[in-house]
């Protein structure tokens, strides 16, 4: 069984660093986002991790954890929206009184995908993969991007629709900066193994590659229980992108966590945009994603509006989804169902 938040205007909103702080000369960021929130009327609770950054994290995990921990049981606290991600998130993911959790969405990726994966599969509640609190800092919000609200706003019950992006970022250009904060100028094309039209259908799970595999073999990352458990062995969705992994240590990790049972009853796999994706040896991105089809018998997008090049969609972690993706365009239709 699948539980999920739901976020009302006006809520309370947890702002927490539990992987990566904010340094010193960045911080105009976080306050800008906070304003920016506020003017929608949300209330803001923002936490001493989020102004410190030393040695890879924001501060020691213990009091990572202890900040972290204080927000997942604070009944009103509706949303925790860590900055950005970072490196060292799993340093804090056993130290997590799961069971202590209240109700409330978790929103962000890069690093934190580890802590959104880690808390469905150990509760079922959901949790949403998709923008950082540093992308909402804009005047404006990309109709993608801007999604985010919508679809923390959708109840129990209901359904949300988000259709593939017109535009993707292709590079920054910090010196100039745009009133929706990315510079979208490339057309979004959903591209698949194969060709043709996909349709998927099942439970969506996912993260970002390089943080998630760390999961497999824990406590953290028991995919089969949760399946068996919260899924009633319905097939799994499995959104996936790629920070900063070598073509061949893609290629071993998705090897490994299909060992490791992850894409038993796969549905379908989605793989984000990266500019990672460089060869190895002549080994490409569109190699991985063939050989994947083949082995697992199932249908592979890639190009997806995921991940670190903007925008991104808002995947919900546990929700029911169905992928319909037709010359380029796609539509993800999510629905809260237990």
């Amino acid at each position: 069984m699948i539980r999920y938040p739901n976020l009302q205007a006006g809520a309370a909103i947890g702002i927490t660093a539990p992987s990566s702080g904010v340094q010193p000369e960045l911080h105009g960021l976080v306050k800008q986002a906070c304003a920016r929130l506020e003017a929608k009327g949300y209330r803001l609770v923002v936490g001493e991790t989020v102004w410190t950054q030393h040695k890879a994290k924001s501060a020691p995990a213990d009091v990572r954890a202890a900040e972290l921990n204080a927000m997942l049981q604070d009944e009103r606290l509706s949303l925790i929206f860590p900055p950005w991600g970072g490196e060292l998130l799993i340093e804090v993911v056993d130290r997590i009184d799961y069971e202590a959790i209240k109700p409330k969405w978790i929103l962000g990726y890069s690093d934190t995908s580890a802590l959104l994966l880690a808390v469905t599969l150990m509760t079922g509640l959901a949790t949403a993969h998709g923008a950082n609190l540093i992308d909402v800092r804009g005047e404006v919000a990309d109709e993608t991007t801007g999604m985010w609200e919508t679809v923390l706003g959708t109840r129990a019950g209901e359904s949300v629709r988000q259709p593939s992006s017109p535009m993707y970022q292709q590079a920054w250009d910090h010196d100039n900066p745009t009133p929706c904060v990315f510079h979208l100028t490339e057309p979004t094309r959903w591209k698949t193994v194969g060709g043709g039209s996909v349709h998927m259908s099942g439970r969506l799970l996912g993260g970002c590659v390089d943080i998630i595999r760390h999961l497999v073999g824990t406590p953290y990352g028991d995919v089969k229980r949760f399946r068996e458990e919260r899924m009633n062995e319905e097939p799994v969705i499995w959104y996936l992108e790629n920070c900063e992994l070598s073509m061949a240590d893609m290629r071993r990790s998705l090897v490994q966590m299909k060992l490791a049972g992850w894409f038993d009853h796969c549905g379908g796999l989605l793989f984000g945009r990266s500019e990672a994706n460089r060869p190895t040896e002549g080994y490409m991105a569109e190699d991985l994603y063939r050989e994947l089809a083949e082995e697992l018998g199932v249908p592979v997008l890639y190009d997806v509006d995921c991940g670190h090049v903007p925008p991104q969609l808002t995947f919900v972690n546990g929700a029911r989804a169905e992928i319909e993706a037709h010359e380029g365009k796609a539509v993800v239709t999510q629905f809260f169902e237990a």
